[in-house]
């Protein structure tokens, strides 16, 4: 029993902390045993506390503290952010934001069955790429097409599935490494495939892609260098001239785009990229590429190409390994359905509609925010509205860049790399973290991806740095 002299006999128990009032609406949301756990544990490093400072604390006081131990116990890891760091395509942030009607098909499958591998034509089991594959091959103009789970998957299936044990012929040019340290070599490697690097880093010509071809041959290969860039003495050689010389030895010619995008960004004032529609119509008998870049969509990865050899990828046990769930249909069936209706992409395709905002709308936007923002920060430091540039991804099209408008934060003072740390550390507490990038001496906020604004000044008034 305890002593009702000593500080300890002061502290409330665990039953009356349960009928607390606040507690009471804890235990509907988080369940009885959650929240006689959170109880314990406050009352046991309240004992530990009255040791140092013998001061009981009021019912009250231990209720706040069991609800906020509840709500970060609980709180999710995965949480929306202000991504200001003026790249689009953020490996690290999730790459493609998905267009409303994408969230929607998704939401639409999730609570209720649907029929993903089901017929409802002939009342039989079905197979899920019929929801999709046709989509993507009338869209690419390619025989046939297959999905899988990203793209470094589809270079993986493919090459376990037409060169197990035999040489793929690439340039060493292109022997690139992806996000993450996925390494082309590596990939191939484990897929089963043996390398044959032809050329050098800077220049490769057709004769040493024809003198590298042997009985072992499998299958030429061209990787896009869409996450870097050579420049000076340099040369390749083009895809179509690659696939005539692939056919002409009896050989597959595959390409892996990496980004991958079907529709010529050009015509929206963006850099140019390689199409799957393009290489297709050049010769290659297989095309792969990504669906949470440059298209716009979920995770994945699209393979399109000649029928048979489409088959073959599907016959391989792997295929089931990486298959694709129903979120990822739902949602790139979503987003290709966008593709049918070209002139309305800009609008409804969040990665295009934010790769092509003007800087005059960003002006307009940064005009906006800079006061609002001064205020949140007081006389501890200074906003500017500065001229900056964009990045269109981190793993994609890192060298290309966007003009953009951006909130430059300088701190007052001495100091300055202290304060910036703090203020970093402080945007990123917040409810909805906020993401910019150190530069120059400042923190700067490129407003390229910022659509919700009054999301953002709403929250300011909770920064502490």
């Amino acid at each position: 029993m305890t002593d009702p002299a000593s500080p300890y006999g002061h502290l409330p128990s665990v039953d009356r902390l349960l009928s607390h009032p606040e507690i009471a609406g804890l235990k509907d949301r988080y369940g009885h045993n959650a929240v006689v756990a959170a109880i314990r544990s406050e009352l046991a490093a309240r004992r530990e506390a009255l040791q140092k400072r013998p001061t009981p604390p009021e019912p009250g006081e231990i209720a706040a503290a069991c609800r906020r131990q509840l709500e970060a116990r609980y709180r999710p890891n995965l949480k929306p952010v202000f991504n200001l760091t003026g790249t689009v395509l953020h490996t690290n942030l999730g790459r493609a934001l998905l267009a409303d009607s994408a969230v929607a098909a998704v939401l639409a499958v999730l609570a209720r069955p649907c029929n993903l591998e089901f017929d409802l034509d002939n009342g039989r089991r079905g197979d899920r790429d019929d929801h999709i594959d046709g989509l993507i091959a009338e869209l690419t103009g390619a025989e046939a097409a297959t999905v899988v789970n990203n793209n470094a998957a589809a270079v993986f299936l493919l090459l376990n599935t037409l060169a197990p044990r035999k040489e793929v012929i690439v340039s060493r040019g292109e022997l690139i490494e992806i996000g993450g340290a996925f390494r082309i070599p590596d990939i191939m490697s484990r897929a089963g495939a043996k390398l044959r690097e032809v050329g050098t880093t800077n220049r490769t010509h057709s004769k040493d892609y024809a003198e590298a071809v042997n009985p072992r041959t499998a299958l030429i290969m061209k990787v896009h260098r869409s996450n870097y860039a050579i420049e000076g003495f340099t040369a390749s050689v083009p895809a179509q001239q690659l696939a005539e010389l692939a056919h002409q030895q009896g050989l597959a010619f595959v390409e892996d785009l990496g980004s991958g995008t079907l529709v010529d960004l050009a015509h929206f004032g963006l850099p140019r990229e390689p199409t799957p529609q393009q290489a297709l119509v050049q010769g290659t008998d297989l095309v792969s590429f990504s669906g949470d870049k440059l298209l716009g969509g979920p995770q994945a990865g699209l393979l399109v190409g000649r029928r048979e050899l489409i088959a073959r990828l599907k016959r391989n046990p792997l295929k089931r390994a990486l298959r694709v769930d129903k979120m990822t249909l739902a949602a790139l069936e979503a987003t290709l359905r966008l593709y049918q209706s070209p002139e309305l992409l800009s609008r409804e395709l969040p990665t295009l509609r934010l790769l092509t905002r003007t800087e005059a709308e960003l002006c307009a936007a940064a005009g906006r925010l800079r006061l609002p923002l001064q205020t949140a920060l007081g006389e501890r430091a200074e906003v500017r509205v500065e001229a900056c540039h964009s990045q269109i991804g981190s793993g994609s099209l890192p060298l290309d860049r966007l003009p953009s408008v951006c909130l430059a934060i300088v701190p007052a003072g001495r100091g300055g790399g202290r304060a910036l740390k703090r203020l970093a550390d402080g945007f990123r507490a917040m409810p909805v973290p906020v993401l910019g990038r150190l530069e120059g001496g400042a923190m700067r906020f490129d407003l390229r991806c910022l659509e919700d604004e009054a999301g953002f000044l709403a929250q300011l008034p909770q920064l502490a740095w």
